[in-house]
């Protein structure tokens, strides 16, 4: 199973340092990287930085406009050209079958702001312990999954929240 998750760090370049931990993570097979966007606001910028991850298994990685798209809802940054309009509204709809809903878009708005940055990957495969000791210590925050209940638990226990 595929996990979209969504990880805000309080300075604009922890989202960076994450994404290099996850490709050496990767490279020794403690998780599968899918896809991914890197978004930076530093301070004083009056909108955030995009940039797409490069897909890292291939197959399956979700494409520029899934990403574009959605971030241009949560930022309200002008997508690409695409006029949102039925097709978007029901592209939009659609998102929500993962998770992707307007409490999901509200958290993500309220919580990174200028001055941080966020790390949204679509990862599987993981072994969660290995993952979450590579992380150990450093200062971030999940703020959306779409894992289990019990799978999320396990995770904010892990690192310390």
């Amino acid at each position: 199973m595929r996990t979209l998750t969504v990880w805000r760090f309080p300075d604009a370049g922890g989202a960076e340092e994450a994404l290099h931990i996850l490709e050496t993570l990767q490279k020794q097979e403690l998780i599968v990287v899918h896809d991914g966007a890197v978004l930076t606001w530093a301070e004083g910028d009056t909108k955030p930085k995009t940039k797409q991850l490069h897909s890292m298994t291939g197959a399956g990685a979700m494409g520029g406009a899934f990403w574009g798209f959605l971030l241009g809802l949560i930022f309200l940054v002008p997508l690409l050209g695409l006029a949102v309009g039925a097709a978007g509204g029901a592209l939009a709809g659609s998102l929500t079958d993962v998770g992707i809903d307007d409490d999901f878009i509200r958290q993500v708005r309220e919580q990174v702001t200028p001055g941080t940055s966020a790390l949204f990957v679509l990862t599987s495969d993981a072994v969660q312990d290995k993952v979450a000791a590579a992380f150990e210590g450093r200062q971030m925050e999940l703020v959306s999954t779409n894992l289990t209940a019990e799978q999320d638990a396990k995770l904010r226990e892990a690192f310390g929240d």
